[in-house]
């Protein structure tokens, strides 16, 4: 399972949420088949370490980081205008995500969780297609979640501070991106890109409890220590995405221990899709220079 020997040399590869847990492990991986890695996260500090450690372990130089807050749509603009300046973006995996944020909204007027979980990651993918689709043959990979299944998309309130609860934020914001991912392959037809969503189930020795309350984050860890993944297993899944040339053309797709898995059923509803596409692009606000459409 998950094993490839494909080589990714001169390939660019973007990984967020790179700095530490399964995508730091990912972007290893990528980094030994020869890939030149960005790493992307909100801690430089942590970025400048996972850098060196990267190019220490894999003796890999082109590996790289930059700064990217996704709860920011001046940090996620920012930081897709300075990869627009390289020369090609050929994988580019939308790993970063967090549970159990403050129930708050952000400078943007959009619910933290659902900024940080969906409408950052909406809007790095269309401000980085343009580049995805001149780098052809490209991949993107969006992260999901089982909790996705019990998700639900209101766009009357789905920025609504109260609306939400630790488990509802974390399935609906999932739900949302394998939403926008099926409509991003239907986007993407005859253009050398493509999309796929793979759920890393659960996962040890990540931070991504770092918010939950006490005794329910005591718990909820004693039961992914009992069940979960090492994070550098994970990470092998998610570069196999990345690289396996088996893969070459699948889109549209969700993946779970490298093996395509049942999608969520509201997937094949364009009508929805579509309108999840479109309110996404009114709420980070899509401006005519950035509109490629």
């Amino acid at each position: 399972m998950c094993e490839t020997k494909e080589r990714l040399d001169g390939k660019v590869a973007i990984v967020t949420g790179g700095s530490s847990g399964m995508g730091f492990e990912a972007a290893k991986d990528l980094a030994y088949r020869g890939a030149r890695v960005v790493i992307a996260s909100r801690n430089e500090t942590k970025l400048k370490i996972a850098r060196d450690q990267i190019i220490e372990e894999t003796g890999n130089q082109f590996v790289a980081y930059k700064s990217l807050d996704l709860g920011s749509l001046k940090s996620v603009r920012r930081f897709a205008n300075e990869i627009n300046s390289g020369d090609k973006v050929n994988i580019l995996i939308n790993n970063a995500g967090a549970v159990a944020l403050p129930d708050v909204k952000t400078a943007d007027d959009l619910n933290l969780t659902m900024q940080v979980n969906f409408f950052g990651t909406f809007l790095l993918t269309y401000l980085l297609l343009p580049k995805l689709k001149l780098s052809a043959p490209s991949r993107i990979i969006n992260g999901v979640a089982a909790s996705m299944y019990v998700g639900d998309i209101d766009f009357d309130h789905w920025n609504d501070v109260g609306h939400y609860n630790v488990i509802s934020g974390l399935a609906s914001s999932k739900l949302a991106v394998a939403l926008f991912n099926a409509e991003l392959n239907r986007k993407l037809k005859n253009t050398g890109v493509t999309a796929i969503t793979y759920d890393p189930f659960v996962v040890r020795d990540t931070n991504i409890l770092t918010n939950v309350p006490g005794i329910v984050q005591n718990v909820s860890q004693f039961f992914i220590n009992m069940i979960g993944q090492k994070k550098e297993d994970v990470g092998k899944q998610i570069a196999y995405l990345a690289a396996a040339s088996e893969l070459e053309g699948v889109s549209g797709k969700h993946f779970k221990f490298c093996h395509e898995f049942f999608n969520h059923w509201s997937v094949n509803d364009e009508q929805l899709t579509k309108k999840l596409w479109e309110e996404a692009k009114k709420a980070v606000k899509i401006s005519d220079d950035e509109d490629w459409e």
